[in-house]
C-alpha cells in the first residue's frame, strides 16, 4: 500500500490542495516495543476544510495500567468489546490514504502505528509527516512558557481543549496546526514542501532573506547569489530551484555558507528544460563569472596537458597549451599534480627516455640511462628505428589498445605487493585509474567530437542536442523537438579539449549518453569508440 509514494509533484503541491491527516493515539504505555494502542483519534482536511473523521476503542489484549486509566479515564471494561488493532488497522489506513499526517510529537503516533503496521504484515506507512512540536519550536518557542499541546491549545484559544482523549486531541493539535500555519505564511511558506523543511531551520542573522527565493520556480534550473556589488557569488544547479534555494536557510550550518548569506542580496535565475542542461549551464557559468563561493568546480588558473613531443627522440612534456601540431596530447588536467601522475604512469609501462639529451653526440648517459630502466639516447646507444619501436608501442596504447600500457601497471602493483612494499603499491594502483580514467575521457571527447550534430532522448522523452562534444539545445517530454540546424564536422577532429570546463561539459554529456533508456534520434554522423576498451582495474 502507498508504496514508493510520491502523491504531490516533488512535494510541491500548495498547502491548500494538501490533505492532511491529524492523528492522535491513546495507548497503556511510552514504548512501542512492549506496549499497545488504546484508542485511536483522527480529522482530514483540505484546504482547512474537515473532509472525514475516525475514532475507535481499541482492546489492546492486555490489562491498561491504573496510572493510565487516571490520566485518560480508559477502562478495561470499556475496551472489552471494542475492536482489536488487527481489525482496526486496515480501516484507519484506508482512512489515511495518501494524507499528510500531522501529530503533536509525531513520532510517538508513528512508532506505534509502523509497530502494528510491520507485526500485522503491512509496510512502514510511507506517507509523509509533519509534527506541530517541531512547528512551534520552530515558530512560537518564545511566546510559550512550554511546547504541551495543552499549553499551544491554549494559547491558540482552540475550541476543544486537550482531554488525553484520542479524538479531543487530534481536533485540538488540528486547531494548533492551523494557527501555526498561520505564522508559517509570514515566512513565505506557502507549499508542501517549504512546511516539510521549516522545523529544521535554525534562527540566524539571515534567515529573513528567505524572501529573496519567493519568485523562484519549482522547476529545473541554475540560481546565482548576487552580492550588492552586483557580481555573481555562487552558482548552483538543482532540480527543483526553489526547494534548493530555501535549503540554504535550512539548518546549513556551515562557515562558508553563513558567509555567503551574509553578502547575498539577490538571487537570479535561470530555467532549463532538463537536468542535463542545468548541470552544463551551471559549468559554463562557473567558468565565466569564477564565483569566489565556488570553491571546488571553479575553473584552475592554469591547465596542463602531456604533451608527446615532436623530435627525433620524442619524449613526455608537461604544457599550459595544446597546439594545433599533430603532436599527441593527453588532458587538460586541472593540476600540475595531476598531469605528473599520467606522466609517471606511462613512464612505469614504458621505457621512453625522461631526459632532454637530443642524442646527436656521444656524452655520459643520464641517471635513468645507467640504471637500464629507460631507453635513452643521450649516451650514443639508443638508435632511432629501435626507439621508435617505444614511441609507437606509445601510440598505440594510447589511440588503440590501452592494455598495452596499462597491464605493465597492472603487474607492477602486484609485484609490489608480492614484494610486501603496499604503499609503493598502491601508489602503482591509483596511477593506473588515474591514467586509465584519462584515457576514457579522452576517447569519449574524441567520439562526441567526430559525431557532429546529434539529437538524443532518454526514455522520459527530455532530450539534447550535442554538436562536437557542446550542448548546443534541450527539450523536456513536454515541449517539441527543438529546430536546430545541423552541422557537419569541420576539419580533423581535435585530439582533445581545448579547455577543462569544455572536457568536463563532455564528460556530462556522455555520463548522460551512457544511461540505460538513451538513444540517439537523429545525427549527421556516427558515435563510435574504439574495439579495444580502456580494461578497469579488479
Amino acid at each position: 500500500m502507498l508504496a514508493g509514494q510520491r502523491t504531490f509533484e516533488d512535494m510541491g503541491a500548495p498547502l491548500h490542495e494538501v490533505p492532511f491527516c491529524v492523528l492522535d493515539l491513546e495507548t497503556t504505555g511510552a514504548t512501542a516495543a512492549d506496549c499497545e494502542i488504546t484508542e485511536i483519534g483522527a480529522v482530514k482536511f483540505v484546504g482547512g476544510e474537515q473532509t472525514g473523521s475516525f475514532q475507535t476503542l481499541v482492546n489492546p489484549g492486555t490489562d491498561i495500567p491504573p496510572f493510565i486509566t487516571v490520566l485518560t479515564g480508559i477502562t478495561h471494561s470499556m475496551v472489552i468489546e471494542a475492536p482489536t488493532i488487527e481489525e482496526a488497522l486496515p480501516s484507519f489506513l484506508e482512512f489515511i490514504g495518501q494524507s499528510v499526517i500531522v501529530g503533536h510529537n509525531i513520532r510517538f503516533d508513528m512508532s506505534f502505528l509502523n509497530a502494528a503496521a510491520l507485526r500485522l504484515g503491512y509496510d512502514k506507512i510511507p506517507n509523509r509527516t509533519i509534527d506541530t512540536l517541531g512547528l512551534a519550536r520552530r515558530l512560537v518557542r518564545p511566546d510559550v512558557r512550554n511546547l504541551k499541546l495543552s499549553t499551544l491549545a491554549a494559547h491558540f484559544r482552540a475550541p476543544t481543549p486537550p482531554t488525553h482523549r484520542a479524538l479531543d486531541d487530534a481536533v485540538a493539535t488540528a486547531h494548533v496546526f492551523w494557527s501555526l500555519l498561520e505564522h508559517a505564511g509570514m515566512l513565505g511558506v506557502t507549499h508542501l514542501d517549504d512546511l516539510l523543511m521549516l522545523p529544521t531551520a535554525r534562527g540566524s542573522a539571515h534567515y529573513s532573506k528567505i524572501e529573496l527565493t519567493g519568485n523562484l520556480p519549482r522547476k529545473p534550473g541554475v540560481y546565482f547569489f548576487v552580492d550588492r556589488s552586483g557580481n555573481v557569488i555562487y552558482v548552483g544547479k538543482a532540480k527543483n530551484l526553489r526547494s534548493r534555494v530555501r535549503s540554504y536557510f535550512y539548518g546549513d550550518d556551515r562557515k562558508s555558507v553563513a558567509q555567503m548569506l551574509r553578502d547575498l542580496v539577490r538571487v537570479d535565475h535561470r530555467e532549463c528544460a532538463t537536468e542535463i542542461e542545468a548541470e552544463v549551464t551551471e559549468l559554463r557559468l562557473i567558468a565565466e563569472h569564477r564565483p569566489r563561493y565556488n570553491r571546488k568546480s571553479r575553473p584552475p588558473r592554469s591547465q596542463h596537458w602531456v604533451k608527446l613531443t615532436k623530435e627525433r627522440f620524442p619524449r613526455l612534456s608537461m604544457v599550459r597549451m595544446a597546439k594545433d601540431d599533430d603532436a599527441l596530447y593527453l588532458g587538460p588536467y586541472r593540476s600540475r599534480q595531476a598531469a605528473e601522475t599520467v606522466v609517471h604512469a606511462i613512464w612505469d609501462a614504458v621505457p621512453i627516455r625522461r631526459c632532454n639529451g637530443t642524442g646527436t653526440k656521444r656524452t655520459a648517459a643520464c641517471t635513468f640511462g645507467q640504471l637500464g630502466t629507460v631507453l635513452c639516447p643521450c649516451g650514443g646507444d639508443a638508435d632511432e628505428a629501435t626507439y621508435d619501436t617505444v614511441v609507437e608501442r606509445l601510440r598505440h596504447g594510447i589511440v588503440t589498445d590501452p592494455s598495452e600500457l596499462l597491464e605493465p601497471l597492472r603487474h607492477r602493483m602486484l609485484r609490489l605487493a608480492a614484494d610486501r612494499r603496499f604503499e609503493d603499491a598502491a601508489q602503482a594502483r591509483d596511477r593506473y585509474r588515474f591514467f586509465a580514467r584519462s584515457l576514457s575521457l579522452r576517447r569519449a571527447w574524441q567520439a562526441l567530437a567526430a559525431a557532429g550534430t546529434v539529437w538524443m532522448e532518454d526514455a522520459d522523452g527530455d532530450g539534447i542536442v550535442v554538436r562536437h562534444g557542446r550542448l548546443v539545445a534541450s527539450w523536456n517530454a513536454r515541449t517539441s523537438l527543438p529546430l536546430v540546424e545541423a552541422h557537419e564536422p569541420a576539419g580533423d577532429v581535435p585530439q582533445v579539449p581545448r579547455s577543462v570546463a569544455e572536457a568536463e561539459e563532455a564528460h556530462l554529456i556522455w555520463k548522460w549518453l551512457d544511461r540505460d533508456g538513451v538513444h540517439i534520434v537523429q545525427g549527421t554522423g556516427t558515435i563510435s569508440l574504439p574495439v579495444r576498451p580502456v580494461p578497469a582495474l579488479a
